[in-house]
């Protein structure tokens, strides 16, 4: 993906501009996470099975992954805008209609779809953010949009799912409300997110080059970070998916003090993907990235073994939170572009 710089720049303009697309990846994340806390809810009124549960959080992040492999490209083709807007616009639309399903194939359906749309949003909002900001400041900017997704999906997400259910008549309103924000950050991104000058379309680090899938695949690092990002992914999407019927129908913990302990995951990664990888600068990434998955291990262990105890289960998901999102930080960001530059020389 080419990295430009966008014509009359300004710092005004920089904070505006990643501060909408930050939020626009945070509302990613809640759209694609509210689902989860009210998870007991949709299982009693459609019927559902835990191996349905499963697949609905699943295809989800399959859509995202081919869309975001592919989109990249485009987004250089056709323009950023092109892509940013139709996919805020869509995901936001399929988050509403989440609310309206009847069947377990429908709701399937939906988040397939809705997976796609939110993995275009992703690489074109990224590329957007380095084209908004001052160079000496874009991995902060993008630091800062990438946590925006623990915070807003994993974080206040259940928080927002589960005291909207004290208030309105079933789940399916909750859907409906929160795909109102998704509409309105489209028309500010619209008004205020410019497109690089074609004339100055500028590296990031280092020349362009085009590397070949089978070139990046021979890197040991991006393979190592793949493994590491199915991993500890592993322990999230478990998490995200099951926790919510776990606290309520094993532990027997009520709906809004489930909602506050499955938020520790979010806030736990939000400080841990700016954290992993910036203790990685200051003694090694291998020795950062063993130790986040050793102390990973016993936390959960921990998680498993304790009863209905909100404080203690809080701290402990916060714990797994910080260090399973902040190797999502860790193998994504540094690993990951340290391994394709290595590969590409």
């Amino acid at each position: 993906m080419k990295i430009g710089q966008v014509e009359n720049w300004s710092v005004s303009y920089e904070w505006k501009a990643v501060l909408l697309l930050s939020l626009g990846f945070g509302l990613v994340g809640i759209d694609r996470w509210i689902i989860t806390p009210l998870f007991p809810f949709i299982m009693k009124d459609l019927g559902l099975n835990f191996s349905q549960l499963g697949a609905l959080a699943g295809i989800l992040g399959i859509g995202w992954g081919v869309a975001a492999m592919c989109v990249g490209t485009i987004s250089d083709k056709v323009g950023r805008r092109r892509v940013l807007i139709p996919a805020i616009l869509l995901f936001s639309l399929l988050a509403g209609l989440t609310g309206t399903a009847a069947s377990f194939g429908m709701l399937l359906t939906i988040r397939l779809v809705m997976g796609v749309t939110e993995g275009a949003f992703l690489p074109a909002s990224v590329a957007s953010t380095a084209e908004a900001s001052k160079p000496s400041r874009r991995g902060l900017n993008q630091g800062f949009q990438l946590s925006l997704f623990a915070l807003l999906g994993l974080g206040l997400g259940p928080i927002i799912a589960t005291q909207l259910l004290a208030v309105v008549p079933s789940w399916r309103y909750v859907f409906l409300i929160v795909s109102i924000p998704g509409f309105i950050l489209a028309g500010l991104i619209w008004l205020v997110v410019r497109e690089p000058s074609k004339q100055s379309e500028i590296p990031y680090d280092q020349p362009v080059q085009h590397v070949r899938w089978g070139e990046v695949l021979r890197s040991r690092n991006v393979l190592l970070s793949v493994a590491g990002i199915l991993s500890a992914m592993c322990c999230i999407f478990v998490i995200g998916a099951m926790m919510p019927s776990y606290l309520m129908e094993y532990l027997k913990i009520s709906p809004q003090t489930m909602g506050f302990i499955m938020s520790a995951v979010g806030f736990g990664g939000f400080f841990g993907e700016f954290g992993i990888p910036g203790l990685s600068d200051l003694i090694g990434r291998r020795t950062v990235a063993i130790l986040s998955f050793l102390f990973a291990i016993p936390l959960l262990y921990a998680f498993m073994h304790t009863g209905a105890n909100p404080a203690l289960l809080f701290a402990l998901l916060f714990l797994i939170g910080f260090f399973c999102l902040g190797l999502l930080g860790l193998f994504t960001g540094p690993l990951a572009t340290e391994g394709v530059s290595a590969a590409s020389t």
